[in-house]
This record gives C-alpha cells, structure tokens and sequence, in this order.
C-alpha cells in the first residue's frame, strides 16, 4: 500500500494552508470579514461599492481564480446586445437558440443601452447568477471586468466586436471590408461613378471596415474619393433617412450610395420618395446584412449577406467549449459576406462627366 512521507505530507500542508490563506490575507488586507470577501466573489449585492472596488482589485492583484468545478454553473448563457431593438437583434438571438436548445441552456437576455460596455449592475449580477458563459453582441468588456468574469471561470465571447477586443479575447465576426469592396464594386460594374456612402458609427470597427472597403474600390477603378459624398449615420432607419436627404439633396448628387445596414438603406428609400426620385431608375442602393425584410421591400434591396445567425451559432458553440475547458485553434473567427443581386441596382440613367476621375 503507498505510504505518504513526512517531507510529501508537509508539503501538503504547507499547499493547502497557502491556498486557504490567500482569500484571508486579502479579507485582511481589505480590512473586511472573509464572508465579505465571498460576497464578492459571488457576486452578491449586498456589499458597499466602495468595498467592493477594493477587494476586486485585491483579487485581481493576488491573481485570484476560482477552482474549476468549485461552484456549479447555471445553465444559462448570458446574451448582451449593444443595442435590442431591430431585425439584426433577432437573427443573432435565432442563431444562440439553435444552439442552446441542444444544449438544454437558456437564455438571459441583456442590453447595454447603447453603450459599448455593459456597467458594473450587470457585471453583479452575472458573477451572482454563474451562466455557464457570456456573449457580448457589438459590444464588449473593459480590463476590470474581463478579469471578474475570468477570476470565476466565466468564459465569453465577443460578436461583432465594436473595437478591437485584443488578441486574446475569443471573437466572432465577418468580413466586413469585403463586403465594402463587393458592393461598391458592383455599382462600378454597373456604370456609375458618383457612389455615395451611408456608412454607420465611427467609432465601431465594422463600419470602418466598411467604409475602407468602399474607398478600395474606388482606388483600384482609378477613382477620386470625395468626402463631400460620405455621410456617417448610426444604423437605424431614421438617421439613413435624414442623412439620405443630405446626400440626395446635394446640386451634384451620387447616382448610387453604399448604405452601411439593411434599415439605413430602408431609410434611404424613404428619402428618395420624398424627393421623387425612382429606384433604381434615378438611384441604385446597396445595403449590408441581409435582414429578411430585405427580400420585402419594393424594389427588393440589393445588399451585402452578413451570415448573423450562422455568426451567432458559431460564437455561442465556441462560448460553450471554453467553459468545457476546450481551447480552439483559433481566438478570432470571421465569416464570409456574399454579395446578393436583387432588383434595387441599375446602370445610372446619366453619364457622368470628365471630372469623375476617368
């Protein structure tokens, strides 16, 4: 039978003792209980703020994580929308439900209230409530509260990331420059040379990328960009409508406009109506996603694909894995847009002048 040494047993003391002392050295270099200082590990509400600030950046300093297994996980995956108020919102929910539905998970369902990071309530609460993961949508977490979530052995994702969330931060998204070059291509293709852009936020890594892929386009086909031809909008159908009749209502105005989303293009319908102008026989749009009301519309949009629910599958399958304690291959998946033609694009009706650029 194996016998343990004197030497292995103190060794093993002398571990667990370490493990044991490191929570009541920092209850004590917090000047606050032990209780208190699991209170904050688990996310409880009943602790002061200021408290609470103090024993997190304690753990923090003293690289505390909890032991896998030590607590177990609900089995929920929490779903954070930068925004929950469109079309786009529900194919990403549709995609996290075809996965958690096999899973048996649920979902818990957050916004952010337009901010690009959820607060400190939300962070409290998921320490509290232990989802097995996190999926952030067009959002993300900040330093302190990336190092919360992994201190308890919450994993998360991010989906189409506002920035740039870090090599280390796992994150799902789409080619977006392609789809700016892909459609700004098409409307080269077809003849026109005044092209206008719609674009989105920013400050929000995919309309740059967008908005690079347009002036790609514009480049290799011997092009002048013309700043007086851009506009920056937010997303939403209201803002491509008023900003639609600024482009619109320019004395030389672009025969076709590169809309950043599907509901900016809609809002671009909207101005064009209200000018008189047809589509596609006085203008041709373009916009980017795909949302099924896309196929609805009169005329039919001709739009960027942006595969969201295939998007939000993967980054819900890869959240899961993680809280396994699968590592992928790869931290950053992006997925592949695809031009789709529909009946919203023409050759332009007029044939622009020298001063085009060709």
């Amino acid at each position: 039978m194996p016998t343990t040494t004197s030497a292995q047993q103190g060794q093993c003391r002398r571990s667990f003792v370490s493990r044991a002392a490191t929570l009541a050295e920092i209850a004590q270099e917090a000047g606050v209980s032990a209780p208190t200082v699991s209170k904050v590990l688990n996310g409880r509400a009943d602790v002061a703020p200021a408290t609470r600030e103090r024993v997190e950046e304690l753990l923090r300093r003293h690289g505390y994580r909890r032991r896998r297994g030590s607590a177990q996980a609900s089995p929920l995956l929490e779903l954070v929308f930068h925004e929950l108020e469109s079309a786009w919102a529900m194919e990403v929910i549709r995609g996290v439900e075809n996965v958690v539905r096999e899973e048996g998970l649920s979902i818990v369902l957050s916004e952010s209230s337009g901010r690009l990071s959820p607060g400190q309530s939300w962070v409290d609460g998921v320490l509290a409530r232990r989802p097995t993961g996190v999926l952030l949508v067009l959002s993300g977490l900040d330093r302190s509260q990336q190092e919360q979530l992994a201190g308890r052995n919450i994993p998360f994702v991010v989906m189409d990331p506002a920035g740039d969330p870090g090599q280390e931060v796992p994150a799902v998204g789409t080619t977006n420059w392609d789809g700016g070059l892909a459609a700004t291509r098409h409307l080269l293709d077809l003849g026109h040379r005044r092209i206008g852009l719609l674009g989105g936020p920013g400050r929000m890594m995919c309309s740059r990328a967008r908005a690079d892929g347009y002036r790609a386009a514009l480049d290799m086909a011997g092009i002048v960009y013309d700043p007086e031809l851009v506009r920056e909008g937010d997303f939403h159908h209201e803002d491509g409508r008023r900003v639609g009749l600024e482009l619109l209502g320019l004395a030389d105005r672009p025969t076709a406009v590169f809309a950043g989303n599907d509901l900016q293009a809609l809002g671009l319908y909207e101005a064009a109506r209200e000018l008189g102008l047809r589509i596609p026989e006085d203008l041709s749009v373009v916009g980017f996603d795909d949302l099924p009301l896309a196929r609805w519309v009169g005329p039919p949009l001709t739009t960027v694909r942006q595969p969201l629910t295939e998007m939000a599958e993967v980054a819900a399958r890869l959240v899961i894995d993680l809280a396994r304690g699968v590592r992928p291959g790869t931290l950053r998946v992006d997925l592949a847009t695809r031009l789709v033609v529909r009946s919203s694009t023409a050759p332009p009706r007029r044939v622009d002048g020298p001063s085009d650029g060709l």
